[in-house]
C-alpha cells in the first residue's frame, strides 16, 4: 500500500478538532461467513491506520482500543536477518534514522524512533520485531495479516524468513498468520518454507496471469485495490476457493458497495470513524 495513505496530515491531528462519528456499516457480522474462513471482516492498516504511528505497538494497541481484532503490517529483514515492521525501504519517513533499514542490524533498528514524526505524544515509540507484535496478538487473540515487503533485491530471502519465523512463532497456535505479498517471488520461498501458512496475493492492478499466479502458488485470497473490486471478480475468487480483501477503504460508500458484494475482508486506515461493530470483544486486551 502506498506510503501516501499512511501519512496523517497535520491538520487531522491538530489539537481540538471534533472526534468524528464512529460510522457502523451495515449487519453484515464482523466476522467473513465464507466457509473455513476465521479472519474479521474488518483490518486495521499498520495497526491503526493514521491514527497513530503505521507498524508500531502502539498502533495496535490503539487499533484494540477502537474494537479491531485483526490487523495488517508490513515486515521486511534486518542485515542481521531478523523480521522487523517497517513499510519504506528507507528510514527517514517514519523513524529518526536515515539510509536503508536492512543495512543495519536489528540492536541498531530497535534504538531509533518510530514515533516522534507522527506527533509529540508517541515520541519515543520503538520499532517492533515480528516476534514482539507475535506475543501481542498471541495474548490477545487477534489476528494478523503479514505483508512481506521485502527491500528491493531481498525478495526470495525475505520470504523465506519472514515465513519460517511466523510458523515458530505461531506453532500450535488455531489462527494463524495471513502472508502477503505483491512479490510473487517472495511468497513463493514463503510457500516452500511454510506450506502449512495461509498466502495471499496482493494486486494494484489485474495484470495478465495474476490468476494462474495466486493459484500456483496455493494463494487462499487476492487482495486488491478496493477500486478493482467488483462482483465479477469476487464470483471468480469464490469460484475457486478463494476469499476476496481489499485495501484501503477509508470512505463509507464504498465500505457499503463492498459489503453488500460480499466482501471478505477490507483493510483501513480510518480506524476511528469505521466501527467493526459486531465485534465479540475481549474482556481486557493483555500487552
Amino acid at each position: 500500500m502506498s506510503g501516501a495513505e499512511s501519512v496523517r496530515s497535520a491538520a487531522s491531528r491538530a489539537p481540538g478538532r471534533p472526534k468524528p462519528a464512529r460510522i457502523p456499516l451495515g449487519d453484515r457480522p464482523a466476522y467473513s461467513s465464507v466457509e473455513g474462513w476465521s479472519f474479521p471482516l474488518w483490518i486495521a492498516h499498520r495497526g491503526a491506520g493514521r491514527c497513530a504511528p503505521e507498524n508500531t505497538l502502539a498502533a495496535f494497541r490503539l487499533g484494540a482500543q477502537h474494537g479491531y481484532r485483526a490487523f495488517e503490517c508490513d515486515v521486511k529483514l534486518s542485515a542481521d536477518g531478523v523480521p522487523f515492521l517497517l513499510h519504506d525501504a528507507t528510514l527517514e519517513r517514519t523513524t529518526s534514522g536515515a539510509g536503508t533499514a536492512a543495512d543495519l542490524a536489528w540492536s541498531e533498528l530497535s534504538r531509533l524512533d518510530a514515533g516522534a514524526w507522527h506527533s509529540r505524544g508517541f515520541a519515543g515509540e520503538p520499532m517492533p520485531s515480528l516476534a514482539g507484535i507475535a506475543a501481542y496478538c498471541a495474548r490477545n487473540g487477534f489476528a494478523l495479516n503479514i505483508e512481506i515487503k521485502p527491500t528491493p533485491g531481498d525478495e526470495t530471502e525475505t520470504g523465506r524468513v519472514v515465513a519460517t519465523e511466523a510458523a515458530r512463532l505461531w506453532a500450535g497456535q488455531a489462527l494463524l498468520p495471513l502472508l502477503s505479498s505483491f512479490r510473487p517471488d517472495a511468497l513463493l520461498t514463503a510457500r516452500d518454507a511454510a506450506p502449512q501458512l495461509p498466502r495471499a496475493l496482493l494486486l494494484d492492478t489485474l495484470h495478465e496471469g495474476w490468476f494462474e499466479q495466486a493459484r500456483a502458488l496455493g494463494c487462499v485470497a487476492a487482495v486488491t485495490n478496493h477500486q478493482i473490486m467488483d462482483a465479477a471478480l469476487i464470483t471468480q475468487l469464490h469460484g475457486a476457493g478463494m476469499r476476496a480483501l481489499v485495501y484501503t477503504v477509508n470512505d463509507a460508500l464504498e465500505a457499503q458497495r463492498l459489503v453488500a458484494l460480499g466482501i471478505d475482508g477490507m483493510i483501513t486506515d480510518a480506524v476511528d470513524r469505521f466501527s467493526p461493530a459486531r465485534l465479540p470483544m475481549a474482556s481486557g486486551i493483555r500487552d
